[in-house]
């Protein structure tokens, strides 16, 4: 199937977006852009991969870099694992390779948040490595083209897609081909409303033919999303607030927060002034709600998130046993690495001069 990659490649040439990490062959570069896009338009992604390059322009600056600077140049991109994994692996690249990234897939599937997409597509366009990469882009092409009806989200269906993506590679050029495979799903072959009559691979392309381009490829049922109730506390006393570092194994490890009372239900006021969460907080202190809270819905990729946001004012310093907050000054609270839905309540205060 050399005819496919020939028609890709042609069709990359004279279509393809102009994009920073596709005029280098510098590994850094390349798995930076790649750690990024996971999960993040390019239209996101870039704006993010310009200001990582600026700030640490080589492997060496990231590696040296505290990991607050990092999570803070990371906020609003979501899944903060990548960024912690992203200064985990520089620091072992500097450390364990001198500076230098490994060049074949096996080797780069050791290294911390590069999996085998990410270990592919480094592989073969920083050192032109004959690894096929397989992403939703090329699991949606690949499945259209050879009309495969098992589904992509399966092990049966992913190793299927794995075999036709190695058997159409170019092992000549390995890194252009990779691209314009995924190029050729994020422009022309959609998810929605793919170009079929603009598509140079139609008259290859089965489900094309056989009409079935809008069942494919096909997919297990989604799992629904998980919802939770959170209910921040913006407390303020003398020019200070307080915030925490989340350290569990649950959403936004290592991001700050502002004190937080879970609820299994929608909670309301009175309910959450009776709460052991509340009560152990402000311990006796005539506090209440704010009875005007600004609410907002973040959603995660398996769960929603109905955050409450309280501004509270206390006259005297919050001192209740456990309670292991940092007193912050509010003009230093955008210094913070904090959760996309609480930077959003902050610039929104701002805006409003609340801030």
């Amino acid at each position: 199937m050399a005819k496919v990659s020939e028609i890709l490649e042609r069709w990359y040439i004279d279509n393809k977006r102009d994009l920073p990490w596709r005029r280098t062959d510098s590994p850094y570069l390349i798995w930076l852009s790649e750690i990024i896009l996971q999960q993040t338009r390019v239209s996101q992604g870039l704006t993010y991969f310009l200001s990582f390059v600026e700030k640490f322009p080589s492997v060496y600056d990231l590696s040296g870099a505290p990991i607050e600077d990092v999570l803070k140049l990371w906020q609003g991109l979501g899944y903060y694992t990548r960024a912690r994994n992203l200064h985990e692996t520089a620091r072992k690249i500097v450390t364990d390779y001198h500076g230098k990234f490994p060049q074949e897939y096996e080797e780069l599937l050791k290294l911390k948040g590069i999996g085998p997409y990410s270990a592919a597509a480094i592989a073969s366009i920083a050192f032109q490595k004959p690894v096929a990469v397989v992403d939703g882009n090329v699991l949606r092409v690949v499945s259209r083209l050879y009309g495969i009806d098992t589904s992509v989200d399966s092990p049966a269906g992913k190793q299927i897609i794995g075999q036709k993506a190695r058997e159409i590679l170019n092992y000549s050029s390995p890194g252009m081909h990779n691209q314009a495979l995924m190029e050729f799903g994020a422009l022309l072959c959609t998810p929605k409303n793919p170009v079929c009559n603009a598509c140079p691979l139609r008259h290859l392309c089965k489900a094309c033919i056989e009409g079935k381009t809008m069942i494919l490829p096909v997919r297990s049922g989604k799992i629904k999303p998980r919802e939770r109730y959170f209910d921040y506390l913006f407390i303020r006393h003398n020019g200070f607030t307080y915030l925490k570092q989340r350290k569990s194994n649950d959403i936004w490890n290592s991001l700050y927060e502002f004190p937080l009372i879970e609820s299994s239900s929608p909670p309301d006021n009175e309910k959450l002034a009776s709460s052991p969460g509340w009560t152990g907080i402000f311990e006796g202190m005539p506090v209440k709600p704010d009875p005007f809270p600004k609410s907002y819905k973040h959603q995660l990729t398996h769960q929603i998130l109905h955050c409450r946001f309280h501004r509270i004012k206390t006259d005297r310093e919050l001192s209740a046993p456990g309670f292991n907050f940092r007193q912050v000054a509010l003009s230093d609270l955008f210094r913070y690495a904090v959760p996309r839905v609480i930077d959003r309540y902050l610039t929104d205060l701002r805006h409003e001069r609340l801030l």
